[in-house]
């Protein structure tokens, strides 16, 4: 058997293939919803390339050794690019619907917010796997909230209020599965809802009272702010079962429903696939998830184990986000469904993570899993 025989068996028995089965379907779906009106959109072209240099990125991070991210020096210079990119957006980024969140190269777009979510796994990852035997110590979940807090606030500020809501998520799903101290989570979160309290009573103005009532029932206002989330319940809605057929959406193509591309994708594939649609899809990111933590259970240490909960943490996360919002259960973020959604950088670091997770599956060993201090997840 000549080495290069050998290597592509190697890889082909290192990659998760059920894993890979979920997700390209995923992206068809969402490329085909932004397809069916291409008569109004020249984003699935986009997409597509963009599809393309992911699944590149995927492939050569599957064949890396990740050991190296277990350095503190890399995920630190890791986090102050993220940090610094965020902060550099204030100063030569681009807006779009008043968001600063966007820096435009020609007729590309990145966005370091979702390069900023995966860094923070990354880190969030190392810090906890090095502690866990002093994790119930109440200055770690004070340690690792300034962490994330700094990036929320540079998120929060651009306004990008989805974003940082799944950088808070992150951080408190790593958080409780990481073993910390439940008693001081709950101190630490009722120290915040006191301190919110007050700022509604003493401080906050009625007009910014308002806005956060009508932020959280934007249902209450539907010929204003809830405009959007009126439309995106009755285009889900009229998918009945069988969906009205692709390219038959009557509210995406008439534009009754905004963004259907990327806010509310969801909705539009919904009315289009009807509700058998809707479960097939709901198995598929079942089955993704399933797999990520198959895979970070495996993992050859606490940092990859880590790793795979924190990304399991981040889709989840990001879906029950975009889905509740699109059927009026949660306000409007103005979140991405990833995989599914149009937006190259998402697609890119999504796949990305999933790359380091082959990576770590490729490289880790069972001896050395064995003997990883794995007793702080339960899993030993």
């Amino acid at each position: 058997m000549t080495p290069a025989i050998r290597f592509l068996k190697d890889w082909f028995k290192g990659m998760d293939w059920i894993l890979i089965g979920a997700v390209i379907p995923i992206v068809a779906f969402g490329m085909i919803t932004m397809n069916s009106f291409a008569d109004v959109s020249d984003l699935f072209n986009k997409q597509l390339i963009w599809f393309g240099l992911s699944i590149f990125v995927f492939f050569i991070f599957s064949l890396i050794d990740f050991k190296f991210l277990r350095r503190t020096r890399v995920i630190v210079w890791l986090y102050v690019l993220s940090f610094t990119l965020l902060f550099l957006l204030f100063l030569i980024g681009s807006a779009f619907q008043g968001a600063q969140s966007w820096f435009s190269i020609g007729a590309l777009s990145f966005q370091p917010a979702d390069m900023a979510k995966i860094v923070l796994i990354l880190l969030l990852a190392k810090y906890f796997s090095r502690r866990h035997i002093e994790i119930k110590n109440l200055r770690h979940i004070l340690v690792s909230g300034i962490y994330a807090f700094l990036l929320f606030l540079l998120v929060a500020l651009q306004p990008d209020f989805g974003s940082a809501l799944i950088i808070f998520m992150i951080w408190f799903g790593m958080v409780m599965v990481s073993g910390i101290s439940k008693k001081h989570l709950i101190l630490v979160f009722t120290v915040g809802a006191l301190s919110f309290g007050a700022l509604w009573i003493f401080v906050f103005a009625d007009y910014q009272k308002n806005r956060i009532m009508t932020f959280i029932h934007p249902l209450h206002d539907i010929q204003g702010v809830g405009y959007n989330a009126y439309q995106s319940t009755v285009t889900v809605g009229s998918g009945q079962v069988l969906g009205k057929g692709i390219g038959n959406g009557t509210q995406s193509r008439l534009n009754f429903l905004p963004e259907y591309e990327t806010d509310f994708i969801f909705a539009a594939y919904a009315e289009e696939w009807g509700f058998i649609g809707v479960i097939i899809l709901f198995a598929l990111y079942s089955i993704l998830i399933w797999r990520i933590l198959a895979n970070s259970i495996r993992g050859a240490t606490n940092f990859e184990v880590l790793f795979g909960l924190g990304l399991s943490i981040l889709f989840m996360s990001h879906f029950f986000v975009h889905v509740g919002m699109n059927i009026g259960l949660l306000p409007i973020t103005g979140l991405t469904l990833p995989f599914m959604s149009y937006g190259g950088t998402n697609l890119l670091f999504s796949f990305a993570g999933l790359g380091i997770l082959m990576g770590m599956r490729r490289y880790s060993r069972a001896a050395h899993r064995d003997m990883a201090g794995n007793e702080f997840l339960g899993l030993k």
